[in-house]
């Protein structure tokens, strides 16, 4: 069976892709949400970020020929933009790392 053909692996991409849509339609509010607010949005984006992250480990230790091609095609795209998978975790990481920082400064004048 492919890794594809897995109904796992099936519910689990539409499950990530689904709840990454309705995070990013209520996170193009983040600016007008309140303290509490931007604390769950971060909360829910590392959540996000985690099973991402589980996800591709999936691909990437299956033996599955469209699975390792999956990876391969990602790390090209990523490379397109200068980075790696692992680079690309980063990357969201500090941003993450950066809102949760904000959350606490005063608000500049004219903000």
């Amino acid at each position: 069976m492919s890794f594809f053909d897995s109904e796992i692996v099936q519910k689990e991409a539409k499950s990530l892709f689904d709840d990454y849509q309705s995070l990013m339609q209520v996170g193009s509010n983040y600016g007008k949400f309140d303290r509490e607010g931007k604390i769950m949005f971060i909360e829910r984006m590392e959540t996000m970020m985690e099973r991402y992250r589980i996800f591709m480990k999936r691909f990437e230790l299956s033996d599955d020929f469209s699975a390792q091609m999956t990876i391969e095609q990602l790390k090209t795209q990523l490379s397109q933009a200068g980075m790696t998978p692992q680079q690309m975790f980063s990357q969201m990481e500090m941003t993450l790392e950066r809102m949760k920082a904000q959350i606490d400064e005063p608000k500049q004048l004219g903000s």
